[in-house]
């Protein structure tokens, strides 16, 4: 009993450290990264905790607290970056103070004291970029050809268009996704951002282009489009997500369009679907989005640019003119 007691006067109490060095924050890092499921997630949250780290680190070796982490808020915000861009890697620093918490090695109230640490307030919504529908039909002419690569860019537009599909989806779709059903084809139990799964039905001049693609380049299993080298041959079992990008920019630049991106392409689907009577609980569904604000936000319903409210009192100055691209 005298020995117990001796043990139990001798142990020292848990101290948690207030600063935290290099392979302290690899290790949280670590930890924060093995949590997350989603690769773009992780992508993301990796970025904007080296950045915090390669800032922290560049500083005075000063307790990770509430005040640093305000100091590197203000930080994010002389850079220039949007809110959602500051929030969200406040979001990542967050989590790491979690993780450095609960492994013993940042204490609680200091990791508390950063979890009250406010984002930034995003004040409005930034619009969108559309397609009208000619622009769209040009944009399809522009990208068609005879050679493999042109047939190739058309099936990928033509998806990104007509289905209103992401990156990601596109570059991973495979033969075997497309199917029928009731009487449509279809790419069926799609999984997309965040683990949803959605079935999104294909027009039927979606898949011709889709089909000619495949006769052309004897795609019959695996993953739907492939690289085309410069001798005009396809090879590789696929393509990455920079391999569309450079497809839409390229056939937009023939048109003389710029800052197009292929999510632009997402939102003309929705966009044209709403145009030309779609219901919005089935665009919902084709876009695959959880809460229908942000099919709202897709469409651009709340504010009206192509008839504009201060338009309708007319011209009050008949000698200036503006030319519209």
């Amino acid at each position: 009993m005298e020995a117990a007691h001796m043990r139990k006067r001798n142990r020292r109490p848990l101290c948690r450290k207030i600063v935290l060095k290099l392979p302290d924050l690899d290790h949280a890092k670590s930890a924060v990264l093995n949590s997350l499921s989603s690769p773009h997630s992780r992508r993301n949250y990796k970025f904007a905790m080296e950045q915090f780290i390669t800032w922290y680190c560049s500083e005075p070796r000063l307790s990770l607290n509430r005040s640093v982490v305000l100091r590197f808020r203000l930080y994010l915000e002389s850079l220039g970056l949007a809110a959602g861009t500051v929030n969200q890697r406040l979001a990542a620093v967050r989590r790491l103070a979690y993780e450095a918490a609960d492994s013993g090695l940042l204490s609680p109230e200091l990791a508390a004291g950063i979890r009250r640490v406010k984002g930034v307030k995003q004040l409005g919504a930034r619009t969108g970029n559309w397609l009208t529908q000619d622009q769209a039909r040009l944009l399809l002419e522009k990208a068609d050809g005879e050679d493999l690569r042109s047939v190739r860019d058309l099936a990928m537009i033509s998806l990104l268009l007509g289905c209103g599909l992401r990156r990601a989806e596109l570059s991973a779709l495979t033969v075997e996704d497309l199917q029928i059903r009731q009487g449509h084809w279809a790419i069926v139990d799609l999984v997309g951002k965040g683990g949803h799964v959605r079935t999104v039905p294909v027009p039927t001049w979606v898949k011709q282009a889709v089909d000619r693609w495949r006769e052309s380049a004897k795609v019959t299993a695996g993953r739907i489009f492939r690289a085309v080298s410069r001798h005009g041959t396809p090879w590789g079992e696929g393509i990455s997500e920079n391999v569309i990008w450079y497809v839409v920019r390229r056939s937009a630049d023939r048109m003389q369009l710029e800052h197009l991106a292929p999510h632009d392409l997402r939102r003309t689907c929705a966009k044209l679907c709403h145009v030309n009577g779609g219901e919005l609980e089935q665009i919902q569904f084709l876009l695959g989005h959880v809460s229908v604000l942000t099919t709202e936000r897709y469409l651009g319903c709340k504010q009206d640019l192509e008839e504009p409210v201060n338009d309708r009192f007319g011209c009050l100055f008949s000698r200036l003119s503006v030319n519209l691209r």
